[in-house]
């Protein structure tokens, strides 16, 4: 165990895991409302109040997060958004734009967060690190407040890209099966929900999606970053 814990800096965590992981959830519950499936609607969940996503998963959301942080110093976890496998049997379409909507979420916190970055650039209340981290994708002018503020956003930041590249590898039970319902017609398209659906891997599905993230996610994570510091001659590597 980490015995150095910062309690101001997991604070900051767990807000901002609460804010990502309820817009997350919110926007599958949402989606799922508007399409015609109101299972997540009256169960309380097409909210970004996190109590009721808590009330559903607490483990994922107050444990798990936790405990990740007092070991690993970041925070992981999860939730869950109910649906009608009736009405995603019968609107399959429908029920892949209920899937990508948690993902579109964590994209929108992403893009928020990268104007705040370049916000506070140009206000001169931040400033690009020497070196990219999880919670330093951006430095604060100062000591105090304004750090807290850069740790802030680039958690935010970096998170949610992680949330969104992690939920839209094609594997299930992540929300990457979605885009592939989407794009996939005819005989591919039963090849791959015959695949998807074994039971095998449904179960292993998460630890071969993590095992894919430490490819996948750097290099993604630097060009997104490099992409967020263009035009100020910045280049990480």
């Amino acid at each position: 165990m980490n015995h150095s814990i910062d309690i101001q800096l997991g604070i900051i965590w767990y807000l901002i895991f609460l804010l990502s992981i309820t817009a997350h959830e919110a926007a599958h519950a949402l989606a799922s409302w508007k399409m015609g499936d109101t299972t997540a609607w009256r169960s309380g969940q097409a909210t970004l109040n996190p109590i009721p996503h808590i009330q559903r998963e607490p483990f994922g959301m107050v444990i798990v997060p936790i405990l990740s942080y007092a070991y690993g110093g970041w925070m992981i976890g999860w939730a869950s958004t109910p649906y009608d496998p009736a009405w995603a049997e019968h609107y399959p379409k429908r029920a892949a734009l209920m899937g990508l909507a948690g993902p579109a979420a964590n994209l929108m916190l992403v893009l928020i967060g990268g104007i705040l970055i370049r916000a506070g650039m140009a206000a001169g209340i931040f400033a690009a690190p020497e070196k990219i981290l999880f919670t330093q994708v951006v430095t604060g002018g100062r000591e105090g407040v304004l750090q807290g503020l850069a740790a802030a956003v680039s958690i935010l930041f970096t998170l949610n890209l992680l949330l969104l590249v992690f939920n839209l590898i094609p594997i299930p039970p992540l929300d990457g099966t979605s885009w592939v319902e989407l794009i996939l017609s005819g005989r591919p398209l039963e090849q791959y929900r015959a695949i998807v659906s074994h039971s095998s891997l449904r179960i292993s599905g998460i630890l071969i999606a993590w095992y894919l993230m430490g490819l996948i996610f750097p290099p993604v994570h630097l060009a997104v970053i490099n992409a967020l510091y263009l035009g100020t001659g910045r280049l990480y590597g």
